[in-house]
């Protein structure tokens, strides 16, 4: 396993993420929308981090079972709470093909809300497959699979402090 980003890397990044969300927001109360699970991470780190009120509510969204991408997007937001007329920041932990956070939106925009933005600890290179791009980014990536600070392979890996390349080697011996 390759470290792509350390822990004191990660810790800066979401600062750096916070501080900019503050600068959106200012003091107005913020719903944050976090995409589980693998955001559940990030969402932690990043709400000890902001200073406006926050309500955190959280949305079960996934293409991957397992460690593979299937065509098939589900959503469960029996977890969310009201969020008509409010200012929504829906945060996920990577922007692979923007397929799951694109449909998080638009499941988002039909509870009319205020305002919705989106913010990623990850967007990875050369994947996109949506017209949609997120409004904070903490980090760019390549095009590799990667693990730690909530991200998963088989639902292992999550609790990791850093952020690490799972190689193709490692996976085929996780699957024997």
């Amino acid at each position: 396993m390759k470290i792509l980003l350390s822990e004191s890397r990660l810790r800066d990044g979401v600062n750096e993420l916070a501080a900019a969300i503050t600068d959106r927001y200012g003091t107005a109360p913020l719903t944050i929308v976090a995409v589980m699970t693998g955001s559940l991470v990030l969402l932690a780190d990043l709400i000890r981090r902001l200073n406006m009120p926050v309500r955190v509510s959280l949305i079960q969204a996934s293409s991957y079972r397992g460690g593979t991408e299937s065509d098939t997007l589900w959503l469960r937001d029996d977890m969310m709470l009201d969020v008509s007329g409010r200012h929504v920041l829906v945060i996920d932990d990577i922007f692979d093909t923007g397929k799951t956070l694109q449909a998080v939106v638009q499941c988002i925009h039909g509870m009319e809300p205020q305002s919705v933005s989106t913010a990623v600890l990850l967007h990875k290179q050369g994947r996109q497959q949506v017209d949609l791009l997120p409004d904070f980014v903490g980090f760019t990536i390549p095009n590799e699979f990667v693990v730690g600070y909530g991200l998963d392979y088989q639902d292992l890996y999550r609790n990791l402090p850093f952020l690490a390349v799972l190689e193709p080697s490692e996976i085929a011996a996780e699957t024997v």
